[in-house]
Order: structure tokens, then sequence, then C-alpha cells
């Protein structure tokens, strides 16, 4: 027995499927996870000795590759000094104004912990400044595991969700309204029936969660001019774009600026940061200015903003975005070239330092074509990947992550196994 198969058994005994968080447990593609001892650069290393080309990166936060001297050098810093202190430091006056520096919408922030957190208190923030219930959300598209957000399509375009998760009460689900990603007309004919009653629309501008998928500049657009005619509060969920596909994040590149942004992943730089902010009128309603209440015993924790403001001062050097760019467009076009030269029927996108593989002929645009997709396909190319010391996310519906640390040797090296793995395919 491997020593990642006698973890698995034993993490069984004592923790609810093995693991901590459920993609992590290999059930959508099958077989044994892998337990990390230790990651540098591009790579980790699994319980067997193992070397992995990672490319989920904590899902995002590892942007500057997996233990950066310079990032692991402040947290032993900011350590040193005490790990929690309840009570306000200077490094979260910093991130804030960093924040708020680099994505121009956001005009006032408030640190919590997690995507998650983040976004709950945002959308409770939201409803408190409109004083309405309804908020509208988007097939496929993940905002955490508060019970609000955990919830599908109804029946019908004006039938409010249905829970997703057990343990979430219909009451909860019936103030949101589950519509198609990137279908314009579908938001006008809800906004035409019911804008008095919405307070937000939350939206990741470039969704990871259902794999890769954009939005259309169409499809903000719209969402952008109605928010604004029927007094509802535009939310970008930018926890995984936002720093990932550009320095503004989604926003910048769309030119579209939100009335409230959620982020988290990178801000992190690998421990538990997130943030929500926006324009100043609206985040003044939080306590212990307004009647909003949120609060958080280790929001803004001093290790932690150390490893993000480390992560964010590396990102701002210039020309890094247009190399993680440059790199994450190799390997995708790489996939491709490989994929046809097999046969195998394969599509592939990237925005920045995101980008997303379908096994299907083109690119979907929503979540039915990302549903669409030859799951088994994926499973298939995951292992054989995984055996040629290739992680990609261990499911066809998450996107993946290239940090700065993926040399063209580390992208050669990918698309070498992609090649063989395309070829046991197509065989």
């Amino acid at each position: 027995m491997s020593q990642n198969d006698s973890l698995f058994a034993r993490a069984q005994r004592s923790t609810p499927g093995g693991v901590n968080s459920p993609v992590r447990a290999f059930r959508s593609v099958g077989g044994t996870p892998r337990f990390i001892t230790r990651a540098e650069g591009p790579y980790f290393w699994d319980a067997d000795g193992k070397r992995y080309i990672d490319y989920i990166g904590s899902w995002g936060p590892a942007i500057v590759g997996h233990a950066h001297p310079e990032v692991i050098k402040a947290v032993q810093a900011a350590a040193a000094n005490g790990l929690s202190f309840g009570a306000p430091t200077e490094g979260e006056i910093l991130m804030a104004e960093e924040i708020c520096k680099l994505v121009p919408s956001i005009e006032m922030v408030r640190l919590v912990s997690s995507g998650t957190e983040a976004a709950m208190s945002a959308l409770r923030l939201a409803r408190g400044v409109t004083g309405r219930d309804m908020v509208i959300k988007f097939e496929g598209c993940y905002h955490g595991h508060a019970d609000s957000m955990l919830v599908k399509a109804g029946s019908g375009l004006l039938t409010f969700g249905n829970p997703t998760s057990a343990g979430v009460p219909a009451d909860f689900a019936k103030h949101t309204m589950v519509l198609d990603y990137n279908d314009c007309a579908q938001l006008e004919e809800t906004f035409s029936n019911m804008g008095d009653r919405i307070a937000a629309v939350i939206v990741e501008p470039v969704a990871g969660n259902m794999n890769l998928l954009r939005a259309t500049s169409e499809f903000l657009q719209t969402m952008r001019r109605l928010c604004t005619q029927h007094g509802a509060v535009l939310m970008f969920d930018e926890v995984m774009s936002g720093f990932r596909v550009a320095l503004g994040g989604a926003q910048s590149l769309y030119g579209i600026q939100p009335d409230m942004t959620v982020l988290g992943k990178v801000i992190g730089g690998g421990l538990p940061v997130a943030a929500f902010g926006g324009r100043a009128d609206m985040m003044k309603h939080l306590a212990p200015l307004g009647p909003v209440y949120q609060a958080g015993t280790l929001s803004g924790n001093p290790v932690a903003v150390a490893a993000g403001m480390s992560t964010l001062k590396i990102i701002q050097q210039p020309g890094f975005y247009d190399k993680l760019g440059a790199q994450t467009r190799k390997l995708v076009d790489g996939l491709a070239a490989a994929a046809k030269d097999a046969g195998v029927a394969f599509s592939s996108d990237a925005v920045g330092g995101m980008f997303g593989i379908y096994f299907s002929e083109q690119v979907p645009e929503n979540y039915a074509q990302i549903m669409a997709g030859n799951k088994e396909r994926f499973n298939q190319f995951f292992h054989a990947m995984l055996d040629a010391g290739v992680y990609l996310a261990p499911s066809a519906f998450e996107a993946g992550f290239v940090s700065a640390m993926h040399s063209d040797a580390v992208i050669d090296e990918t698309l070498a196994a992609a090649r063989g793995s395309f070829a046991k395919l197509a065989a």
C-alpha cells in the first residue's frame, strides 16, 4: 500500500470522506487523493515522494509559485512578532490601501478570512443597503457555501431557487433566483418582472467553478445597466479572477465598474485572507458605522496579511502579467494541438493565469454546454496526466491555474505528458 493510500484510509476514520474540502477526495475522477508533503515553485510532492507539476496552485493563490522566498520571509518575520492579536494592526491598513489602489471600484474594504465569508457578508450588506431580499445568481457560478448561495435553478424562469444541499431551508433558497449565465434576454425579463425586489446580482465575471467560462461583454453590460436602472447592487465575485486574470481583476478587462467586489485567493498568498469592498456610501452601512453586522476574530490576521502583501508586491513587477498570460496561452494552445494530433475532441481557453480544458469540440459559453462535455474522457486524461507527474484539478468542472514559475521547460514537460496521455485516449 502506498503512503497516499495509507493516509487516506487513516483520514477517513476521523474526517468525513477523509478530506476537509470535498473536491480533494477525488470522488469525481476516482482513485486515491494525493497527500502533499511540500511544494516549491511550480511543483509539489506527495507522501510517496513523487513530484508533480502543479496546475491548481492551491486553487489560485500560488500565482508567484509555491514557497516564494520573499513571501516566506515576510511570513516568518510577521510570525516572529505574534500570530494573532484580536486588535488592529498597521498591516491591515496597508492591505486595505493596496486593494483600493489596485481595484478602482473599491473605495473601502473589509478584510475577512475566506471567500465564503466575504460573499456572505457582501450579500448581507447589499440587502441592508437596499432594504430588499432577493438576490440573482447564475447557474454554475459558486459563491461559497453560505445557505442562500447553495441554490440551483427553479423549474421555470420566474421561479425561485431550490436548495442544492441538505440542511438549507427552503425559506432561505426562496430569496435566491438562479438564471442562465450569458443569457441577456432572461436577465432583461427578470428585471422587467421584479426589478424593484432585487437587492443584488452576484456573478463571476470570469467563472472558475464550472471550469473556466468567460462572461460576454454584452452580458455584463446588460447587468450593469439593469442594476443601475432598478437600484440593485451589482456584485462581482472575483475570489478566483481577482489579481489572477489581470492586476485590476476581470472588471479591468471588461471596463465595467461593479458596486461591490468580493476578493480572496491571491490576496492571501496562500494563507486565509479574503475581502469585500466597494462604494464608500455602501460600505459605511457596516458595523460599527452602520446597522449591518459583520465581525471576525481572525479577520486581517497579521501573518496572513503579510503573505498577501508580499504577493501583491511581486505581481506588480513590470511584465508580470504579460509573461503569465503568455505561458498560460502556450499551455492551452499546446494541449489543443496535442489533442488534435491524436484525433481527440478537445478545446481550451485561458484568461491571464487561469485556464480551462474541455472535452468538447468548441469552448463552452454556458453551464449547459459545460455539462455536455465528455466527463469520462476528462477522467481518463486526468489519471494519465497524474501518472505522468502532472496534477490537474480533480474534476472536469474546475479551472486550472498557472504560476509565474511555470517556465518554458515546465510547460514543455507538461505538453510531452499530454501527447502521451491523448495518445492513450485515442488508442
